[in-house]
């Protein structure tokens, strides 16, 4: 196994930090983030502030409306929209 293989630049650290956020990343991939954020301050604060983020979306229970509402709200706006034209 080359060295190489095993250090990432900073942007491929923040792609592999964004896919562990949501369990998409292999072993082989946290192993090559974690040797990454060992010595690399930038690193660290975008782990740092992704997973600040990931707690605050958790935490947020967020209501979302549902597609039917959407589609009647959108349908309100571009009548009202024709109105006014």
């Amino acid at each position: 196994m080359k060295i190489s293989t095993l250090f990432i630049s900073c942007e491929e650290a923040k792609h592999i930090c964004d896919k562990t956020q949501y369990q998409e990343a292999t072993s082989w991939e946290r192993l090559k983030l974690g040797i990454r954020r060992s010595w690399c301050r930038i690193t660290q604060a975008y782990v740092k502030k992704n997973n600040k983020l990931t707690e605050l979306v958790e935490k947020s229970d967020l209501n979302c409306l549902k597609k039917e509402e959407r589609h009647n709200i959108k349908k309100q706006f571009e009548e009202e929209l024709a109105k006014h034209q």
